[in-house]
């Protein structure tokens, strides 16, 4: 793989991110406006089981695929069938245990809805091995033509299906609408077509590596949405509609560019496994020019907070405010830990990467702990923390592999997160003073503006030559 195909893969598989999500994102703007924040809040709930699930029929097989040299179809259809009897399973569980579910929650509602949502399974099973081989080929093109038809249909259906006073299943019907029509189109597009063909030991190879990268990743999801779960369990749904709107929001740009990352740098890094100065200089570059893009936008987005969301979702979501802000801190070094995490994946260190989310969610547990007695901001703010505690330990042996450690990478984005810091002080003054009056879509145009051309300019005078990495794509 040479740099212009890992450009081009990432602009593809951005372009699917971004553009999904962007739909998705614009559908949910309408949808905001016929449904309570009650109903987005009741799904949330349900989604971290969902989460779980997929971690579980996924098993770390699709790294596996990936960062293997030679892949043939027998292993590709033993691994398709593995996760068809797993998704099947997961099924029947959701089945049984979803009264116990709802009882947790206190939500006799929620029985018939975390029934009809493990349907999802089987989607994501049939689909998994497909877009894996797409996604090691450097194939983004096809599924973007599967993903933006997909957002675009379910998102029409689920604004009519509001507007006519459906709730809470204008939301269920958009998932397992998206999901289907996009596995149909990758069927459709893909060349790969499971067969009878079916081997224990080559599977077995493969699941070897993968129940590590299982571990870690039921781990990483329960904790992720440990959020959502004790929000719950302790406030109301509307409480959780709020958080689940501001942290959507905030990752709009965030979970976009960690996802488009991850799809490209892993068959990358991948490829270059065996250059060590290559894959150290090509990483670094990398870092720098997500930190320098994100920080900035994160910053003028925490600002801006207030009109931002007021228009977008209208003065019902204004509860959400305050915690948007505090969930973009926890934005600026995301993308940073899967790209770290990475690493590890290509270099066939699967028990790294579980050791690494053992070590985290245990601190994590403490924060948690600690946080739980202040609310939930005291929540809020474990996660900020957190955040920049997972940085160092994803980086610690991801950076002797590379020799760039956690201080040297830290060391080299700081200057862009001064910077952004200084830049949000200066736009917040701003705001109070000058802009505070204006009309919200003006208000946010105009803070925005300024604080690109601050952010540019102040980069120039300090001869930040981040933007010339661009230049290796051309080598």
């Amino acid at each position: 793989m040479n740099n212009k195909d890992a450009v081009s893969g990432f602009l593809w598989t951005f372009l699917q991110q971004f553009g999904s999500q962007l739909i998705a994102f614009l559908t949910s703007l309408v949808l905001a406006r016929f449904l309570n924040p009650s109903d987005f809040g009741t799904i949330a709930m349900v989604v971290v089981f969902i989460l779980i699930g997929n971690v579980l029929i996924e098993f770390g097989l699709s790294q596996s695929i990936i960062r293997s040299k030679d892949i043939d179809d027998i292993t590709l259809n033993s691994i398709f069938f593995f996760q068809l009897c797993v998704a099947l399973t997961l099924c029947l569980l959701m089945f049984l245990v979803a009264p116990s579910i709802s009882s947790f929650y206190k939500l006799d509602a929620l029985v018939l809805i975390i029934r009809m949502y493990s349907f999802s399974f089987l989607m994501t099973a049939f689909v998994s091995v497909p877009i894996t081989v797409l996604t090691k080929n450097m194939k983004f093109k096809v599924q973007v033509v599967a993903m933006i038809p997909a957002v675009v249909i379910s998102g029409a259906v689920a604004i009519y299906l509001s507007m006519n006073s459906y709730g809470i299943w204008s939301l269920l019907t958009m998932t397992l609408l998206q999901q289907f029509i996009n596995t149909a189109i990758i069927w459709f597009k893909s060349d790969w077509k499971p067969g009878i063909d079916f081997s224990f030991e080559k599977l077995k190879a493969h699941l070897n590596f993968g129940y590590k990268l299982v571990l870690s990743g039921i781990i990483d999801t329960v904790f992720t949405n440990i959020y959502t779960l004790l929000i719950g369990k302790n406030y109301s749904p509307s409480i959780v509609g709020y958080y689940n709107r501001a942290d959507t929001l905030k990752q709009l740009p965030v979970a976009n560019l960690s996802v488009a990352l991850n799809k490209v740098t892993l068959p990358l890094f991948a490829s270059i496994e065996n250059e060590p100065d290559r894959l150290k200089s090509i990483y670094e570059k990398i870092l720098k020019l997500v930190v320098f893009c994100l920080a900035p936008t994160l910053v003028i987005a925490m600002v801006v907070a207030e009109p931002l969301i007021r228009f977008l979702f209208t003065e019902k979501w204004l509860p959400s405010v305050p915690y948007f802000q505090i969930l973009c801190l926890t934005g600026i070094l995301y993308p940073i830990h899967s790209y770290n995490l990475n690493i590890l994946n290509i270099k066939g260190r699967s028990d790294l990467f579980l050791k690494l989310e053992i070590i985290k969610k245990a601190i994590g547990i403490l924060t948690i702990i600690i946080g739980l007695k202040y609310g939930i901001y005291g929540l809020l703010y474990s996660q900020v923390a957190m955040s920049f505690i997972a940085f160092f330990i994803n980086s610690f042996y991801s950076g002797r592999l590379i020799a760039y450690n956690s201080v040297q990478q830290i060391r080299d984005v700081l200057p862009f997160l001064f910077l952004a810091g200084f830049m949000g002080l200066v736009l917040k003054v701003g705001d109070y003073y000058i802009f505070s009056s204006m009309q919200d879509l003006v208000r946010i145009s105009t803070v925005s503006i300024v604080g690109i051309l601050f952010y540019l300019i102040a980069s120039k005078f300090l001869k930040f030559d981040v933007l010339t990495y661009l230049s290796f794509i051309r080598k």
